[in-house]
C-alpha cells in the first residue's frame, strides 16, 4: 500500500536519490546534502510545532508500506518572503498611444516583484517515474491538501504553486538564456544553487531595474514565458482540478508559471469531513483519499471506506497504514 508520510532525518539518502531523478531546474529539490538534510531537520520540527507556524516547512515522503521504500516527496511550506524576499516576474501590460499618429500599441513587459510574502507554498512534487500514470502523483499531490484541511489556521488564505519552466530537448532553459542570464551573468546551474544555498540577496543586487520589454526579447525565450516543463505537465492539470489557476506571475530564473487558489477553495479541503473510525467489511465501497486529522502524526492513503453515520469504516490494513485505532478521528475526501 502506498502511504504519504511525515519526512525526517533518516530519509536524507532517499531524498537525495529522488533529487538526482528530478532533473535540471527542479529549484525545490537541490542536489546538495547540507541543504536536503536542514530541510529535513526542519520538517520533524515542524510536524513536532517545535518552530513556530510560519516558518513551518512540512516535506513529505510517498513510501511503500510493504517495503518502505520512498517512492515519492513533496512539500507545503507555511508561509513564504517573510525572513526572505520571493521575487517573481509579474506580467504587465503597458499602453502607449499618440494622438498625432493616431496610433496605440498595447506592450507586455516583465516586471519584478515580490509579491507573495506570507502566502503558503505547495512545491517539490516529485514522484520516482515507474509510479507515473497509476495515481501515485494525485495520491501524493493531494495530501498535502489534507495536511492544510487538518489545520487550516497553520496557513496562509491564499495558496500557491511554483511549476518549473520550459527547457528545451538540450536540457537548456530558452527564458534563461534570453532574459535572466544577461543580469545574473552565471551558469544556471549556480544561479539555481544559490537560490537554496544563500540568503537570496544576489537575486535583487543584480535584478533587472526597470520592465522588460517582452517585444525585444528573442522569440524563444518569449516563447518560454508561462510554459511549463513537460515532466510538469500532469502536475499543473492535477492543479488545476484542484482549483488552482494561472496568477500573472512567473519564475525570474526559468519563466515557470505561479498558480494560486484560496485555501478554503481547494477540492480536497472544500471536500473534505471528519469521522470516528470503526473497523468494517468495506465490501464494494469506493476508495477514497484518507488522513489522519492532525498535523503531528500525519498520514494519507487512498482506500476503500464506508461512511456510516459520524463513523467511516475501513479495513484493519488500513488503520494499520494510517496508525489508527478504532475510535479514532479520520478525515476523508473523494
Amino acid at each position: 500500500m502506498l502511504v504519504v508520510r511525515p519526512a525526517g532525518p533518516a530519509d536524507l539518502i532517499a531524498l537525495k536519490e529522488l533529487a538526482v531523478l528530478s532533473g535540471r531546474g527542479f529549484t525545490s529539490l537541490p542536489e546538495n546534502d547540507d541543504v536536503l538534510a536542514e530541510r529535513l531537520a526542519l520538517a520533524e520540527e515542524s510536524f513536532a510545532g517545535t518552530v513556530a507556524p510560519a516558518e513551518a516547512w512540512y516535506t513529505l515522503m510517498l513510501e511503500e508500506s510493504d517495503t518502505g521504500e520512498v517512492l515519492g516527496v513533496a512539500g507545503v511550506r507555511a508561509a513564504v518572503g517573510l525572513t526572505r524576499p520571493h521575487f517573481s516576474f509579474r506580467i504587465v501590460t503597458l499602453a502607449q498611444y499618440s494622438p498625432a499618429a493616431r496610433t496605440r500599441f498595447d506592450h507586455q513587459a516583465l516586471v519584478l516583484v515580490n509579491e507573495c510574502g506570507g502566502w503558503t507554498e505547495v512545491g517539490s512534487l516529485f514522484v520516482h517515474p515507474r509510479l507515473r500514470g497509476d495515481g501515485a502523483g494525485s495520491l501524493l499531490a493531494r495530501a498535502r491538501y489534507m495536511l492544510i484541511g487538518a489545520e487550516p489556521i497553520r496557513f496562509s488564505h491564499t495558496v500557491m504553486a511554483e511549476l518549473r519552466g520550459w527547457f528545451d530537448a538540450d536540457d537548456t532553459s530558452p527564458f534563461w538564456e534570453g532574459v535572466s542570464s544577461k543580469f545574473y551573468r552565471l551558469p544556471f546551474e549556480q544561479a539555481d544553487h544559490m537560490v537554496t544555498a544563500t540568503d537570496g540577496q544576489f537575486i535583487l543586487d543584480l535584478a533587472p531595474r526597470h520592465p522588460i520589454y517582452v517585444e525585444l526579447i528573442d522569440r524563444a525565450a518569449s516563447d518560454a514565458i508561462g510554459r511549463v516543463h513537460r515532466d510538469g505537465e500532469a502536475a499543473l492539470a492535477l492543479l488545476e482540478r484542484e482549483g488552482f489557476e494561472r496568477s500573472g506571475l512567473v519564475d525570474i530564473f526559468d519563466g515557470g508559471p505561479t498558480v494560486t487558489c484560496a485555501r478554503d477553495t481547494l477540492a480536497t479541503v472544500r471536500s473534505g469531513r471528519t469521522c470516528r473510525v470503526k473497523f468494517g467489511d468495506v465490501g464494494s465501497a469506493p476508495a477514497a483519499l484518507l488522513s489522519t486529522a492532525t498535523i503531528a502524526d500525519f498520514r494519507a492513503t487512498r482506500a476503500a471506506a464506508r461512511v456510516d453515520g459520524d463513523t467511516l469504516a475501513i479495513a484493519p490494513a488500513t488503520a494499520d497504514a494510517l496508525r489508527l485505532r478504532e475510535g479514532d478521528l479520520i478525515r476523508m475526501s473523494a
